[in-house]
């Protein structure tokens, strides 16, 4: 047994004659009885009370006399409250109930019974309890016996079953009345029978797909069984309750669904995946079918402004959803525009605002006359509840979403209408989080595009090609970029750089990174010392950047060549970036020791450049590490697979480049690529001439006539007259300035060269000599006749050149010397 004061003991009624105190009084008021009940309660022996009055018992014994003399006269039953004088003086509360008995004298002698005042009023509080269990509170309650019949049916269950107890009280389990819900019950009650255990269980009707939050008639149960006992343990029958939750559970089930679109509402930042997520979660969940219709200015991620309704409102169809996989209820296709009239209910919403419901659709409706074909549509498909819900983030509306239901009896309802508007106000957030982010990266891309090369220039050292893979709008625009630059002397500049981090900012500075490039590769500066002024470039930036509080990181990496077709040579520096890997005619792929510089942006340690040998028609790649590091394997795998993309060298260029892709690139790179292969070419030895020059002016004259056959040598005597004034210029300068030795050197390639070089590292200074000076127009000749000029420094010196165009059908448009491949051997990483 419980112990007392817990909420499951079980009470004795307080006047249980078994357990309480009795007491006999005759018809004289003189205590002729005394059970061991009222000794344990007073205190008093029997031999100390009988024959005693029960007044002089009593607390107050007059009054309580006179309270119940008239009862007492009468002979009838009496009940109340007294206080008694407990034998060791102290005062002692009780409940009295007395009863007249009649003895074959017909005197009159009275039976009473006396309890504590706090057993009757928690046994009193026990029975309000169970009394409003059964009448007054929402539980419905059933008692069946241990054979499984009704004993007790409460009108809570009645009202929810819609059947009288009178129909099931005497009756079996699953047998006063047929269906699912009595075969649960019986199955139910025989487990608590059997097993002793409290069973709880939810009860509904099973809803079609999609009616999970719909139906009022659908009603889901709390129900629970446990087996009943006596104080003995002795097993009386089962009590079955049941409280309905329908609103409980449905408010459950509508917070669940609010918190499933957190989760699947705008998982990227994608504008069309985040209408579908939208779309997903209120069909069938919520509606049979929804549209989601937005503005021009929303698809095409441009700036938004408030919706004017003039005339019938124009947006365009994002997507749209239905029960049906045939959708029967679409009008237009996603993506095409679609027409409201104005008085539409989508109209309406855009203009104020607010969502517009209709629970029961009526066909002479002013908008529907105007729109015969949804007419039509809503009249074939029964549909009876109609919703509309604004798509509004940061004070504008965007779009609408339209809720429609013919299958679900029930038309939308307040509930609904608060549910789709929270559905909706988190979809808009991520649909403005979307459209602002594609507008950025359409802004970037374009930039992007803007600063990138539009073509390569024309050349005869290298023939070239190249690929630009943007990374997908998850990782947003990169800061990849490439470069080929015609140098001096026939030579090319190949270039690849990437910049750290994604997205305008990225683009900007690759912008200027290229510039850069650009800039200092016409300075003829060589690939270590080019490096080190775009290093100091990159750290003067991330200064500026510290200086306005702009949290974005500067850096980057860069691979510098200059390929010479001449000598043959490419010389290569690099900053942070990998080496590239070339491909050669008769070995196997190699990737060239070339000392490893710090990134752009560290400044502090020096850059290194390497020499390599290339034979004609060798292939060199320059990429950027997202090639090599676009799949989830290992970055040697990605170099094996380089090597293999690379074998072959003789194949055309633009089938190498579609092979690098296929073979080393996902469908959706999470980083930008920027590769540009170049096979190289080798000037022919018939369009260069070199001489020695004495360092005495009268060499000036023979190396004008040396120059002069050279021409008439090429067919070029067209250009003979300034070629010879640019040659005496050059030399004399030499001669008068510079120190020996001293070569002049005539290449023919798209333009004439002419080089002077020198040991000197004394730079020419081109003045504009006035009217009374005897010198000093030198350079300023040659300024004018050549088509341009410039300086370089080599390690021996420097070097002068002026290039002039060639007549019409002399210069050299394609190479001049194709070798014959050979075979290739399986190519492997060195």
């Amino acid at each position: 047994m419980a112990t007392e004061g817990t909420a499951y003991e079980y009470l004795a009624e307080p006047f249980d004659i078994t357990r309480a105190a009795v007491v006999g009084i005759d018809a004289h008021g003189l205590i002729e009885r005394w059970s061991k009940g009222a000794q344990a309660l007073l205190g008093y022996r029997a031999c100390e009370v009988l024959g005693r009055s029960a007044a002089s018992l009593l607390a107050g014994g007059a009054d309580l006399a006179s309270a119940v003399s008239e009862p007492w006269r009468a002979g009838s039953s009496w009940e109340g409250l007294v206080a008694a004088r407990h034998r060791a003086g102290h005062r002692v509360e009780l409940a009295l109930r007395t009863c007249p008995l009649q003895d074959a004298g017909e005197g009159r002698s009275w039976l009473a019974v006396v309890s504590e005042v706090s057993s009757l009023r928690r046994w009193e509080l026990h029975q309000a309890v169970l009394h409003g269990l059964l009448g007054q509170s929402p539980i419905g309650i059933a008692v069946v016996d241990t054979e499984l019949r009704y004993q007790l049916v409460n009108r809570v269950l009645e009202r929810m079953d819609g059947v009288a107890a009178q129909q099931r009280v005497g009756r079996k389990v699953g047998q006063a009345v047929p269906g699912a819900a009595e075969s649960t019950l019986e199955w139910q009650a025989r487990q608590a029978l059997d097993g002793g255990q409290t069973l709880l269980t939810f009860q509904h009707a099973v809803p079609e797909p999609g009616e999970l939050l719909r139906g009022d008639r659908e009603r889901v149960r709390l129900c629970a069984s446990f087996r009943l006992q006596d104080r003995t343990s002795r097993v009386l029958g089962v009590c079955h309750t049941a409280v309905d939750v329908t609103d409980q559970d449905r408010a459950r089930r509508r917070l669940a669904l609010v918190n499933e679109a957190s989760s699947r509402i705008g998982t990227t930042l994608d504008l069309d995946r985040t209408v579908r997520e939208l779309a997903e979660i209120v069909v069938p969940q919520v509606a049979d079918f929804v549209a989601v219709d937005l503005l021009e200015t929303v698809l095409a991620a441009r700036e938004l402004a408030p919706v004017a309704v003039d005339g019938a409102t124009v947006l365009r169809r994002a997507a749209h959803l239905s029960i049906q996989e045939d959708q029967p209820e679409v009008v237009v296709t996603a993506g095409d525009p679609t027409r409201y009239p104005p008085a539409s209910p989508q109209s309406l919403c855009l203009d104020t605002g607010r969502s517009i419901r209709d629970p029961v659709i009526d066909e002479s409706t002013t908008w529907l006359a105007q729109d015969p074909l949804r007419t039509a549509k809503l009249r074939v498909l029964g549909v009876h509840s109609h919703l509309v819900v604004p798509l509004q983030a940061r004070g504008v509306t965007m779009g609408v979403a339209t809720l429609l239901r013919w299958k679900s009896p029930e038309p939308f309802d307040d509930d609904d209408q608060l549910l789709v508007e929270e559905l909706a106000a988190r979809a808009a957030v991520c649909i403005e989080n979307a459209r602002r982010f594609t507008r950025e990266h359409n802004t970037a891309l374009a930039l992007q595009h803007s600063l990138l090369p539009h073509g390569l220039p024309e050349q005869s050292a290298v023939e070239a090609a190249y690929r630009y893979i943007p990374a997908d709008t998850e990782a947003g625009v990169g800061g990849d970029w490439f470069d080929v630059i015609p140098l001096s002397g026939a030579r090319v500049a190949l270039v690849v750089g990437d910049v750290v981090g994604h997205g305008i900012h990225a683009a900007a500075t690759m912008g200027r990174l290229r510039t850069a490039v650009q800039t200092l590769a016409d300075l003829d500066l060589s690939p270590d010392e080019l490096l080190a002024r775009l290093d100091d470039l990159v750290i003067r930036l991330a200064d500026e950047a510290d200086a306005a509080n702009d949290t974005q990181v500067i850096g980057g990496t860069c691979v510098y060549a200059v390929y010479d077709p001449i000598s043959r040579k490419l010389t290569v520096a690099r900053a942070g970036h990998p080496s590239p890997a070339i491909a050669h005619l008769s070995e196997p792929v190699e990737f060239p020791d070339i000392p490893a510089g710090p990134p752009l942006g560290l400044g502090g340690l020096p850059f290194e450049c390497a020499e390599i040998d290339v034979e004609e028609g060798s292939v060199i790649a320059f990429y950027t590490d997202g090639l090599i590091e676009a799949s989830d394997r290992d970055v040697d795998v990605g170099f094996e697979r380089l090597c293999f993309a690379l074998a072959h060298p003789d194949r055309p260029l633009d089938e190498i480049c579609n092979t690098m892709v296929r073979m080393l690139l996902p469908e959706h790179p999470r980083d930008d690529v920027a590769f540009l292969v170049a096979r190289t070419r080798a000037l022919s030895t018939d369009d260069v001439a070199s001489w020695d020059v004495p360092a005495v002016p009268s060499a000036v004259h023979t190396i004008r006539q040396m120059a002069n056959r050279q021409l008439a040598a090429w067919n070029l005597e067209d250009v003979a007259f300034t070629t010879e004034l640019i040659v005496s210029e050059l030399v004399t300068n030499a001669i008068r300035h510079a120190s020996q030795p001293i070569s002049l050197r005539l290449i023919r390639e798209r333009t004439l060269i002419c080089e002077v070089s020198d040991s000197s590292n004394t730079s020419p200074h081109l003045r504009r000599p006035l009217s009374t000076d005897e010198g000093g127009r030198g350079l300023f000749l040659v300024a004018h006749v050549a088509q341009r000029w410039g300086t370089r420094y080599t390690p021996q010196g420097k070097t002068i050149w002026a290039e002039q165009p060639l007549p019409p059908g002399q210069a050299h448009t394609s190479p001049p010397h194709t070798p014959t491949p050979t075979p290739t051997p399986t190519p492997t990483p060195t």
